[in-house]
């Protein structure tokens, strides 16, 4: 369900603009923002880049993903 919010006139052309570039809606793009926000809130300790990497490949269709193989296994 959507509610409107306000919302800071600069902050808007800024989603405005960057909705464009991303092919998002403006709500699309501030509801992209909140979400990696949130989930670099969550983990301070993590990159921004490595949250956003990994909201995007949470996105991702599973049956065409690999399965994780790692390099060298312990015994």
């Amino acid at each position: 369900m959507g509610m409107p919010v306000r919302i800071d006139d600069t902050l808007y052309e800024q989603a405005r603009t960057e909705a464009q570039v991303e092919h998002r809606t403006i709500a699309g793009q501030i509801e992209y923002w909140a979400t990696v926000g949130r989930a670099a809130l969550d983990n301070p300790d993590l990159p921004v880049s490595f949250v956003t990497e990994a909201l995007a490949s949470m996105r991702e269709p599973r049956n065409q993903s690999m399965p994780f193989e790692p390099r060298c296994r312990k015994t």
